[in-house]
């Protein structure tokens, strides 16, 4: 008898726990989270608009440079991405790429962009949504401009140095203000900015240097990603989808307060089975 109350009131409060998570959305095992990417896409060819096509289906109608666009929520897999003069189909496509991998559980930026001779390009970054230590912000920075190896400056020192089309370079640094610009490798020749950069605590800013220099349409253009922040102690703080292990805070608040209900309704019935006895 004494074993099939327990039981009961088990059940009864694992039914409760249950009903007030799901009411709030909440799950432990979140469906496609670790199957489905985010993807936004940047537009650094100078002065074409587009329409982005995916699979064949129109997804961007006169995306203009130097903007950037999304995310996009997209199942792991290969997709042919498409770009096109406004209006115009895909068969006319300005630039293709079929055979676009998509990894499953990833934020990924596809960047249209010049390469080094000048020659439209895609390329696919996956960009780093790890934590960032409390007070911190993350800066990256990718060369996706027709332009020579340059340097990157924050407050006139250089931070990155000797980077190329289409490499990419990151750094944790300090949360604040500063005025950024970018040099011919190695020289004090500036060739774009300067320009004042807000790097957010718990931030991703990430800087692309887009257009041409021979076309002397040089620009920054500045994709950012929060929720990535870190509280003091090391203890998560991010919400919004970007918890590492895709499980709400309020998932463990709920199962603790259940757990706990649980542990008391058994003591208060093992008690009074004592004082019967």
């Amino acid at each position: 008898m004494f074993h099939k109350r327990v039981r009961r009131v088990a059940l009864a409060g694992l039914a409760l726990t249950v009903t007030v998570a799901t009411g709030l959305g909440i799950s432990s095992t979140p469906a496609a989270a670790a199957d489905t990417s985010q993807v936004s896409v940047v537009h650094g060819i100078p002065g074409q608009p587009v329409d982005v096509y995916v699979n064949g289906k129109k997804t961007l109608t006169s995306f203009k440079p130097a903007t950037v666009a999304g995310p996009l929520a997209l199942a792991a897999g290969t997709y042919d991405v498409a770009l096109t003069k406004p209006g115009e189909p895909v068969s006319s496509a300005l630039l293709e790429n079929k055979s676009l991998q998509v990894p499953g559980g990833k934020n990924l930026s596809l960047v249209a962009h010049l390469d080094g001779s000048g020659k439209p390009a895609l390329t696919a970054y996956i960009n780093d949504t790890s934590k960032i230590k409390a007070g911190m912000a993350r800066l990256v920075v990718r060369h996706d401009a027709q332009a020579p190896a340059v340097d990157v400056r924050a407050g006139g020192k250089p931070v990155f140095s000797g980077l190329t089309n289409p490499k990419e370079d990151m750094a944790e640094v300090p949360a604040g203000t500063v005025k950024a610009d970018v040099v011919l490798a190695g020289t004090t020749t500036v060739v774009l900015g300067p320009k004042d950069l807000d790097l957010a605590a718990g931030k991703d800013t990430i800087v692309y240097a887009i257009g041409s220099a021979e076309g002397k349409s040089l620009a920054l253009v500045a994709q950012t990603i929060d929720g990535l922040g870190g509280a003091p102690g090391g203890m998560p703080a991010g919400t919004g989808g970007q918890n590492a292990t895709g499980v709400s805070p309020a998932w463990y608040a709920l199962t603790g307060s259940g757990l706990l209900f649980l542990l008391a309704a058994g003591l208060t019935l093992v008690r009074r089975r004592r004082v019967r006895a």
